[in-house]
């Protein structure tokens, strides 16, 4: 397999990249089970909200995870503090965990009404597509890149899929 071609870097998996990214397979392996943690989510999330209601549902959600993430900060040697998240320089960062309530409740919604790999390929198509614009025009600070036919082709074979896997 021609590793440089998928994307996939040669070095030990025990190194980083270029700004510190994760390398190696150590990436393809940690986004499949993201990935594959984001599903079987989407379809526990949507069977509490049956009983429990979707803002109580999304509230628990993120009140567990904070409590995971508190746990593993205590375990894991205590990395960062809580100061230094207040004290980002770009303060519109700090959302991301108002965006994960609307995520986790539109998640839940298209998992109701349009079952779990409808709504995944929507929503994982969707994130590409974002994705790729917000690398495309730099926004957010990310590091500009520049446009490729390919990406776009990608994105719209994606597209493509979705219908093909809607056609009935």
């Amino acid at each position: 397999m021609d590793k440089a071609r998928f994307g996939i870097d040669a070095a030990p998996d025990d190194q980083t990249g270029p700004g510190g990214k994760e390398s190696g397979m150590t990436g393809v392996i940690i986004a499949i089970i993201s990935g594959a943690l984001m599903s079987i989510q989407g379809v526990f999330n949507t069977g509490v909200t049956r009983q429990a209601g979707i803002w109580t549902t999304s509230a628990f959600v993120h009140f567990t995870a904070l409590a995971v993430c508190i746990a593993a900060w205590f375990i894991g040697g205590r990395e960062g503090s809580f100061a230094a998240v207040f004290g980002v320089d770009q303060k519109y960062m700090l959302l991301g965990g108002a965006i994960g309530a609307f995520i986790t409740y539109t998640v839940v919604k298209s998992m109701q009404s349009l079952g779990p790999a409808r709504s995944v390929m929507l929503i994982v198509t969707s994130q590409v597509l974002v994705a790729y614009l917000i690398e495309l025009f730099g926004w957010f600070g990310a590091d500009k890149a520049a446009f490729e036919w390919k990406k776009l082709f990608g994105i719209l074979l994606a597209a493509a899929g979705i219908v093909i896997f809607k056609w009935e």
